[in-house]
């Protein structure tokens, strides 16, 4: 076993690429997105050392072209559930004990790739699976998942360097094991970078992982398991099955040996998965971890002395980047009366010049919702806004899923501050926005703060520091993210940990040591030099 105390190279952000016309990033990607798009690709279950084809597949589709087929992937049965347990178990004792270094240098290298080799292909699969722009691809599938995997590295030797006071008779030492059993990962469709992130964070601890990807972002997800396959992850410490959600999940719950759970996703479902792991406590050899990051309906707030410009930039960029399709995206908009109609001017001028379609046309800020039932529920909101006597939808208002499940940036306006669309998470471009009097700034703190069941981000644009600091201490508990003159999304990694709570999850911070530490289990030795050989304290002369 080599010998050293080893450093890391430091973390730094992956700079952001511009895809410029007539860069060579841009021909790269729209190279290997023409190659994509014309090729059908076929994704196994990859359960330890196999590739396992069940002949039981789905398609995969683009969002923004529906009967485009790009390839299949196949579903798991119960059997290969267990098998994806017992290889990871049958892992686990080989990486356990693998060296820190060693595991840090797979990561490492992986970072690497996304950044090299394999960053047009992870960002073109990226546009191609989730309709996500150029730069949307590029700020998740490449940058933030490039960070993770580096600023974990470091985060996680500052977790082992943190170590007990020791003097000249004890020495005193604390050693940061990865759990006693199996962790199960179950990730989102709207991030490449979290789908990655969740099952390498609990893996680079010294974990053996079942990875659950969301049907949505397969396609996208085969990239990753190229990457850590290429980078060097050994076989039967991340295993990936694919299919129905409810069987895997009570098959993984039912197992002594289940550890913990890594999750990103909806509410509801979080819950069911906390009320199940109850349910079945009795059965664990331990208490598992569970980790996970929900829901949002995330506020913006302008005070009368805000900047008209500023504000109507973060709602756009906040609302509609990636068609709202984040847990941090901008949906409830509180404005004074004073600045509504320089807002509401500013917004349908600017709103007026946004282009909608094709990911693979550079010129266009926005392309389609992720699938039917997202069109569906969101267009049921838009025409209820259009029947209410209480909302107006004031810009966009249209949808279309003849070729791609086109819905249009839509801004309803309210009289009601606890209307449906206040309250009740959408996950769409959808913003909705409620005039106050601008003398009733702090009933709105009041009112911003007891309005939704969910506490992940929020921004509030004020050129006033007085009103900066009393809404910063207002709306404490109201976002895990709380963002001064900016948008409520775009956390970055190393820089803004990310997470909420209330139902918006546990927040442990993806991004942060605080996420890692929910890996490990810390053992405590004390090794005495010179042992005491009699009973006898001085106290009983």
């Amino acid at each position: 076993m080599l010998k050293g105390f080893f450093h890391v190279p430091k973390a730094i952000n992956e700079p952001v690429k511009a895809y410029a016309p007539n860069s060579p990033e841009k021909a790269a990607v729209l190279a290997a997105y023409k190659e994509m798009w014309n090729t059908q690709i076929d994704v196994p279950l990859y359960i330890g050392s196999e590739e396992i084809r069940t002949g039981n597949t789905c398609n995969m589709s683009a969002p923004h072209d529906h009967k485009h087929i790009v390839g299949t992937y196949h579903l798991a049965e119960k059997s290969h559930v267990e098998k994806a347990i017992s290889n990871a178990l049958a892992s686990r004792k080989a990486w356990a004990a693998m060296p820190w270094e060693q595991r840090a240098a797979i990561f490492l290298k992986a970072a690497e790739l996304i950044a090299g080799p394999y960053r047009a292909k992870i960002n073109a699969a990226t546009m191609i699976a989730q309709s996500k722009t150029i730069h949307q691809a590029e700020i998740d599938a490449s940058c933030e998942l490039i960070d993770f995997l580096r600023y974990n590295v470091e985060f996680m030797t500052q977790i082992y360097n943190d170590q007990p006071n020791s003097d000249s008779s004890v020495w005193n030492r604390v050693e940061y094991r990865p759990l006693e059993g199996f962790v199960y990962a179950i990730t989102p469709f709207n991030f490449t970078a979290i789908a990655a992130n969740l099952p390498a964070s609990a893996a680079m601890m010294g974990n053996v992982v079942v990875w659950k990807p969301s049907d949505s972002q397969v396609f996208s997800a085969k990239i990753i398991i190229d990457v850590f396959k290429e980078a060097g992850v050994p076989d039967g410490v991340i295993n990936v099955v694919f299919g129905d959600p409810v069987m895997i999940s009570d098959t993984i719950f039912d197992h002594p040996d289940f550890a913990g759970i890594h999750y990103t996703g909806s509410t509801f479902v979080f819950k069911e998965i906390w009320k199940k792991i109850g349910t079945n406590i009795h059965k664990y050899k331990t208490y598992p971890r569970i980790v996970g990051e929900t829901g949002g309906k995330d506020f913006v707030l302008a005070h009368p002395s805000a900047n008209v410009k500023k504000v109507v930039t973060g709602l756009i960029r906040g609302a509609f980047e990636f068609q709202g399709q984040k847990c941090s995206a901008a949906s409830r908009v509180y404005i004074p009366k004073s600045l509504w109609p320089a807002v509401h001017a500013e917004l349908k001028a600017e709103m007026a010049t946004i282009k909608m379609g094709s990911p693979e046309d550079f010129s266009n800020f926005f392309t389609a919702v992720i699938h039917e039932g997202s069109f569906d529920k969101l267009a049921h909101f838009i025409d209820q806004a259009k029947k209410d006597n209480d909302a107006e939808v004031i810009i966009g208002g249209n949808y279309d899923k003849s070729v791609g499940y086109f819905v249009e940036p839509t801004v309803i306006l309210t009289s009601n501050p606890k209307y449906a669309t206040m309250e009740t998470e959408l996950f769409g471009p959808v913003l909705t926005i409620y005039i106050y009097d601008d003398a009733n700034w702090k009933e709105t703190l009041k009112l911003i703060d007891e309005t939704s069941e969910y506490a992940l981000t929020g921004a509030v644009f004020s050129q006033d520091r007085y009103a900066i600091t009393e809404a910063t201490q207002a709306l404490e508990n109201s976002a895990g993210n709380f963002y001064i003159n900016d948008k409520p999304t775009g956390a970055v990694v190393g820089m803004q940990p990310f997470g909420g709570a209330r139902a918006s999850g546990t927040n442990d911070k993806a991004g942060s040591a605080q996420n890692l530490l929910r890996w490990v289990s810390p053992r405590t030795i004390k090794e005495t030099f010179v042992t005491p050989e009699n009973y006898r304290y001085p106290f009983l002369g």
